[in-house]
């Protein structure tokens, strides 16, 4: 359903859902849903009535890259697609979700709707994606000439009204407003007022001057300031209003604006939360521009600080950038970042450090910080590098403690980055464990990147006691990535000393982390998997084996040369898994990879002779199956297969050209042993390369 704001789409939605037989789902979207991990939850918790299976996967809706639309899409249409009796998902305002990243994602899921049921999906533009289901016929499309109020539609809205009108002056209705529903309905209201039908028309400008004259003119000096000044809140509240308008009757005037129908929605069945129709909003805010323009910044600001005092940072973020205040909502950013990161939601991270700008990023050394780690954990070159360089042209300020505290988080992004070889790691590692105190939400990494550094420099005993340290802190900080790198390392050490029972121990560990956590996608779980694939495989459960390899395979993807001691490790996990499945070709070409990354960070220290006698002792053996694993680069395409996107359109999202593409499609086909998309997506979800 495709029209623009006020020809009855909402109202049609909630009276289909009022008279379907079938079970109901229902999600409203908004701006803040313009993110593929935020989308896709919002889409499980609406389906959650569907299928028990939709709750549980609720928090499993998040990811990194494109980890999001290469399991959490297609996890929810396998849900969808086993849901037993007939449904209907109602998906209203879709067009707030407009991201390229959330209508593929949209796509994926609505693949999963089976035979009987039913999604319908308003939005104040066309979709994308509707092209290829109108090709297959499997859209209905309702647009802006089947929503027009005909004369008969008309004079049912005017008898509603209980206005007498004449059939000529209702043709005339309908013609000025083109059939536009709220138009018509307008009108209809301004004729019971008693204006004539005939001065009336059907453009914005009749819109504002009606719900001017007829739903603010009237209202008192009190209440007019309430509208105009309320206009700037996506939702509010009683209380929201009174915190930033400095009153104490908010919740009293809201009620009385919903008995008074001035086009305020309720949010919720205790009626605390409303949002103003759009329309209206819109018309409030043009009149709040026109009459007190200079107080709009003023207000998101109180309205920030009462969000933060609310525990609602991530809405006060928004309100700071709504008021042109960047430092104060990069400060903020700065403290959000990372636990954003955790949820999954890349996307809104990115689009903040886009709204603050890099010239505030740049004056301040904690969101530099927290940009820099942000590329380096999605593996993004040459952002990493780019802004590992703005830390490093910083000059540090502030008090004593502020200087070493920054100086630590520098030393931490070097020794992660690893471009000066060992000896560098372990002096910036050792650094940051000096200066992190017990009480810092930093310690943990320090003294994993210590137990890194050592490792390197072959001092394997100091190694095992900082990954263990590092563990009991992030545990006790409730940081998982710490958890899951340390942990794995730590059974790596064990499996190296032919400890295995410790190994399985601290794999259990890593992996119960990512699963509680719901960490599936992030680059971080790699070597956790890789190595309780290989613990798997020894004691003879191939089956679990197989499933580990298939997630850290897809969990390489991110693993770059931006960190070049943990991409190396997990390949090198990786290859001796495959070593003990005898396929021989998997793990060269894996030792191929780590070639590529050698040769961007050559100084790996006692890590290369680890590499070099893996190497000598995969060359002893002969024979053994073959098949060769799909790149990093084909993994980051083939979610895509899922979507209508054309061969240029894949390109175009991943920033590659129309022939890089082609050539990895077709190896794709090759190394899945299919010839079409929809066989090469179905063999994927079978191999574990998409979805759960």
């Amino acid at each position: 359903m495709t029209a623009p704001a006020g020809y009855g789409k909402s109202t049609m939605l909630a009276e289909w859902a009022s008279r379907d037989r079938r079970t109901v789902a229902w999600a409203s979207l908004d701006r803040f849903d313009d993110d593929p991990a935020t989308l896709l939850t919002l889409l499980a918790t609406a389906c959650a009535p569907l299928s028990p299976r939709a709750a549980e996967i609720i928090a499993e809706m998040r990811g990194v890259g494109v980890s999001a639309l290469g399991r959490s899409a297609p996890m929810l249409a396998a849900v969808l697609a086993q849901v037993p009796d007939p449904f209907v998902l109602f998906l209203d305002d879709v067009h707030a979700a407009g991201s390229l990243e959330c209508q593929d994602v949209l796509e994926v899921v609505l693949t999963g709707v089976p035979e009987g049921s039913q999604v319908v999906l308003a939005s104040r533009h066309e979709q994308p994606y509707f092209a290829r289901l109108r090709a297959a016929g499997a859209v209905l499309e309702i647009g802006v000439h089947e929503l027009r109020i005909d004369r008969e539609g008309a004079r049912t809205i005017f008898g509603d009204a209980a206005v007498e009108v004449s059939e000529d002056d209702l043709a005339v209705a309908v013609e000025r407003c083109e059939g536009w529903p709220t138009g018509v309905f307008l009108c209809a209201l301004a004729a019971g007022a008693g204006t004539d039908v005939l001065s009336m028309a059907g453009d914005e400008r009749f819109v504002a001057d009606y719900l001017y004259h007829e739903c603010v003119a009237g209202q008192p000096a009190d209440v007019r300031w309430f509208l105009y000044r309320t206009a700037v809140f996506d939702q509010l509240s009683g209380a929201l209003c009174d915190a930033v308008l400095g009153t104490e009757d908010s919740r009293a005037i809201l009620r009385r604006l919903e008995t008074l129908g001035l086009f305020l929605v309720p949010l919720d069945g205790r009626r605390q939360w409303f949002r103003y129709h759009s329309l209206f909003r819109e018309f409030l805010l043009a009149e709040l521009e026109r009459v007190d323009g200079d107080i709009v910044p003023e207000l998101h600001r109180r309205a920030a600080a009462w969000f933060e005092e609310h525990d609602a940072p991530e809405r006060a973020v928004e309100h700071l950038l709504a008021a042109g205040d960047l430092e104060l909502a990069g400060a903020l950013i700065a403290d959000l970042s990372l636990p954003t990161y955790q949820r999954g939601e890349i996307a809104v991270v990115e689009r903040w450090f886009a709204q603050v700008g890099e010239k505030v990023v740049e004056a301040s050394p904690w969101l530099s910080v927290m940009a820099a780690w942000t590329a380096i954990l999605q593996g993004k070159s040459p952002a990493s590098e780019r802004w590992a360089a703005v830390l490093e042209r910083m000059v540090p300020e502030g008090s004593a403690d502020e200087q070493v505290a920054f100086e630590s988080a520098r030393a931490m992004v070097r020794a992660a980055m690893c471009v000066d070889g060992p000896e560098r790691v372990l002096v910036d590692a050792q650094y940051a464990v000096a200066n992190e105190p017990d009480w810092s939400p930093w310690r943990d990494q320090a003294l994993h990147l210590l137990g890194s550094a050592w490792l390197l420099v072959g001092d394997t005993a100091a190694a095992r006691e900082a990954f263990a340290a590092s563990s009991a802190y992030a545990l006790e900080m409730g940081n998982t990535d710490s958890v899951l790198l340390s942990e794995a390392e730590l059974a790596i050490l064990a499996i190296d000393e032919g400890r295995w029972v410790d190994a399985e121990s601290h794999a259990h560990i890593a992996v119960r982390a990512i699963d509680d956590k719901h960490m599936e996608g992030y680059p971080t779980t790699a070597l956790a998997l890789a190595v309780s694939a290989r613990i798997a495989l020894r004691r003879g459960d191939t089956t679990a084996g197989e499933r580990f390899l298939a997630r850290a395979m897809r969990a390489r993807v991110h693993c770059t040369h931006v960190l070049p001691y943990l991409a190396m490790r997990v390949r090198l996990q990786l290859a001796k898994a495959f070593g003990g499945l005898d396929d021989r070709a998997a793990a060269q070409h894996l030792l191929r990879e780590i070639d590529e990354l050698r040769a961007r960070r050559p100084h790996i220290g006692v890590l290369a002779e680890e590499i070099d006698r893996f190497r000598a002792k995969l060359g002893e053996k002969a024979g053994g199956v073959a098949s060769v694993p799909l790149t990093p680069a084909e993994l980051r395409l083939l979610p895509y297969l899922q979507t209508h996107l054309t061969i240029a359109e894949i390109g175009q999202r991943l920033y590659i050209s129309r022939n890089t593409v082609s050539t990895e499609v077709g190896s794709i086909y090759r190394k899945l042993g299919v010839t079409t998309r929809g066989a090469a997506v179905d063999r994927a979800i079978e191999c574990g390369l998409l979805g759960e």
